[in-house]
């Protein structure tokens, strides 16, 4: 029986699943749908420990934020190229209530190793109501497209990339591997993101995927390099341009069309965080992949050992998956026992 593993889709999780093994000196092969616009490519690669309405500490984000860290950085040194920046990320208050709550977290023990003791000299011609906010440390920035691209360059070397739509009647499985195309593999690996919906041996997981867009816009930040968030979160680029988003569409009609009541919601919460005027240069829609009171699931399928399932990363793959990877492809190659909170079994409904 051959060792090789068939990996379906190269977005985030893909991709760490692939590194993952590489670095093991497993050999595998990447299958992957090659669209032009999915959740992975069109991903903002935030990474920051302060999130959300609640204003908490991201779940696990240290365990997470330290082997990202190293992991893109060992990635980079590979490839010959930077894609994991650390940048100053400043979150501002948006009334409040939600200053009120601040006052409150900000004493708490877990929040102290991710905030910065200089309140953030904002500008007030750039920027309506800077006064209240705060800087985080330990944040950073993927550049997702640059890391994708030139990963996958450096698998089609190997011989371990290739493109194709697999649909799940395409790969058969018994006691003994898994067949694609007329080629054996030990495992199968799905990670595929939200079209993983209509697999017929994961129809039992509650997805609960999300339309996400995010806007390209020009304007002059006079300066300005760190990311900001208040109602939205805006990504400054060295060549003028800003990342802006991102909408969450729990019902929607086509995974790559954001519907105008979400974008005029996204546009008018850029305007009152910008104070100089902005020109929308594109938008980008994709889906992300969310299981429902999930932050991941992982692990073979109950009837099929040799299928084993990656998914439900959300807006958070960036950060996580490196991790997530690791852990799946031990407990695939080693026995490791997976994390019940993660475990594909363990939630089998």
């Amino acid at each position: 029986m051959t060792s090789r593993i068939l990996i379906i889709g190269q977005g985030l999780a893909g991709t760490a699943l692939a590194w993952r093994l590489w670095e093991r000196g497993v050999p595998f092969l990447i299958v992957d749908r090659d669209e032009a616009v999915t959740s992975s490519k069109v991903a903002a690669g935030l990474i920051t420990p302060i999130t959300g309405m609640r204003l908490t500490v991201s779940w696990r984000y240290e365990i997470f934020y330290r082997e990202a860290l190293c992991f893109y950085r060992a990635c980079g040194k590979r490839l010959k190229r930077r894609f994991f920046l650390p940048r100053g990320y400043v979150r501002l208050l948006k009334n409040e209530p939600e200053i009120a709550k601040w006052h409150k977290r900000r004493r708490d023990p877990e929040m102290q190793p991710f905030l910065h003791r200089q309140t953030p000299a904002l500008n007030a011609k750039v920027l309506h109501q800077p006064e209240n906010g705060f800087q985080q440390r330990h944040a950073a920035w993927l550049d997702t497209n640059s890391y994708l691209e030139s990963s996958r360059r450096f698998f089609e070397t190997l011989d371990s990339y290739t493109t194709a739509d697999v649909q799940p009647a395409d790969v058969q499985d018994d006691a003994n591997g898994v067949e694609w195309s007329g080629q054996r593999f030990s495992h199968v690996i799905w990670a595929q993101g939200w079209h993983a919906e209509k697999h017929p041996l994961f129809h039992w997981v509650p997805f609960q995927s999300a339309l996400g867009t995010i806007l390209t816009v020009q304007a002059d930040l006079q300066g300005e390099k760190r990311i900001l968030n208040r109602g939205c979160w805006l990504l400054p680029h060295s060549d003028g341009t800003l990342r802006i988003g991102s909408t969450y569409e729990w019902q929607f009609a086509a995974p790559n069309m954001s519907s105008p009541v979400a974008l005029g919601e996204l546009d008018a919460k850029t305007r009152a965080l910008l104070a100089v005027p902005i020109k929308l240069l594109a938008t980008q829609t994709a889906v992300r992949p969310i299981i429902k009171n999930r932050q991941a699931l992982m692990g073979t399928h109950p009837s099929h050992p040799r299928v084993a399932f990656f998914n439900g990363l959300g807006s958070k793959g960036s950060l996580r998956s490196p991790w997530l990877a690791r852990h799946l492809i031990d407990h695939l190659l080693d026995g490791s026992p997976l994390d019940e909170e993660l475990d594909l079994l363990q939630n089998e409904v």
